[in-house]
C-alpha cells in the first residue's frame, strides 16, 4: 500500500520552468488531447472518404478549443461557485485573488459540462456558417472526444486534484492537495479509463454503423452520463457544495441532464424516421 500511497507526491506537475514561465503537464495533456482528436478525425475522413477538408477540421478544432475553455470556465462559475464569483466578479477572468490583498493564483476551476456546452455552441455556429448538417458533423467528431478527454483526466491526476472519496482499498492514494491527508480513491484514473478509453472504444467501433445522424452523439451523451454518474459515488464532492439533492452531487445532476438530452435526441430522430417512411 505504501508504494501506491505516495505516487502523487513524486509526480511534479511542472515539466520545466523558464524564468517566471512554467510549463505544466496539465496543459500538455490538453494539447495532446486536441492534437489526437484532430488526427483521429482526419483519419476518419480519409478512411471513410468523407467530404470534409482538413482545413475545415482545423478551423473547427481551433474554435472548439476556445469554446471548451470559455464554456468550462463559465460552467464552473455558474454550476459550482456562483455565489462566490457573484461577490468576486474580477476572479472570473483574473489570475489574481483579491480576498486578502493581491495574490497570484492563476485561473482555477473548470467544468466538464460547461466545456461541453461551450463546444456545442461552437458546433451550432460553425455548421450554420458552413451550411453543414449539424448532427452529421457532430457524429464525425464525437467518437474521438473520449480519448482526448482521457488525457485531461490524467492531467488532473498529475495535479493531485479532483481526487476521490476516503477509502481503505489497496490502491488508495494520498494526494498533495488533500487538506485532510486521507487515503482516497484515484477517481481521476477511473474517469480516464471508463469515460475516456472505454467510451472511445465503444464509439469508435460504432462509427461506421450509426443508425441515423446524431446516433453517435446520443450514445456519447448517454454513455458518458451513465458512467460519470456512477463514478461520482467514488469522487469527493466539491467542499463548498457538498451534496445537492440527497446523496447526489452537482456532477451527478448534470449527468442526468446529459442522459435525458441523449434520450431526447434518440426519440426525436426515431420519430422523424417513422414519419418519413
Amino acid at each position: 500500500m505504501e508504494g501506491w500511497a505516495y505516487i502523487p507526491y513524486r509526480i511534479n506537475p511542472v515539466i520545466f520552468s523558464i524564468g517566471p514561465v512554467r510549463v505544466h503537464w496539465y496543459g500538455i495533456m490538453y494539447l495532446i488531447a486536441f492534437i489526437l482528436t484532430y488526427y483521429l478525425v482526419k483519419y476518419r475522413i480519409k478512411a471513410e472518404k468523407l467530404n470534409y477538408s482538413k482545413e475545415m477540421i482545423y478551423d473547427f478544432m481551433t474554435q472548439a478549443i476556445l469554446g471548451a475553455v470559455l464554456g468550462g470556465r463559465l460552467g464552473y462559475v455558474l454550476f459550482y461557485n456562483f455565489v462566490y464569483f457573484l461577490q468576486n466578479p474580477l476572479e472570473v477572468i483574473s489570475p489574481f485573488d483579491f480576498s486578502d490583498g493581491v495574490r497570484f493564483v492563476g485561473i482555477y476551476g473548470m467544468s466538464y459540462h460547461g466545456g461541453l456546452l461551450g463546444v456545442a455552441v461552437v458546433f451550432v455556429i460553425f455548421c450554420k456558417k458552413r451550411k453543414l448538417d449539424l448532427f452529421k458533423f457532430v457524429d464525425l467528431i464525437i467518437p474521438a472526444f473520449p480519448l482526448g478527454y482521457m488525457f485531461g483526466r490524467i492531467g488532473n491526476f498529475i495535479n493531485g486534484e479532483l481526487f476521490g472519496r476516503a477509502t481503505d482499498v489497496a490502491w488508495g492514494m494520498y494526494f498533495r492537495n488533500d487538506m485532510l491527508d486521507q487515503l482516497r480513491h484515484p477517481s481521476q484514473l477511473y474517469e480516464a479509463f471508463f469515460e475516456g478509453l472505454l467510451l472511445f472504444v465503444i464509439l469508435w467501433s460504432l462509427r461506421t454503423r450509426a443508425k441515423f445522424d446524431g446516433y453517435l452523439f446520443s450514445v456519447y451523451l448517454i454513455g458518458y452520463g451513465v458512467v460519470r454518474f456512477f463514478i461520482e459515488f467514488y469522487r469527493e464532492p466539491d467542499a463548498h457544495l457538498g451534496f445537492i439533492v440527497g446523496t447526489f452531487s452537482m456532477g451527478q445532476i448534470l449527468c442526468l441532464v446529459m442522459i435525458a438530452a441523449g434520450i431526447i435526441v434518440v426519440s426525436l430522430k426515431n420519430k422523424k424516421s417513422v414519419c418519413c417512411k
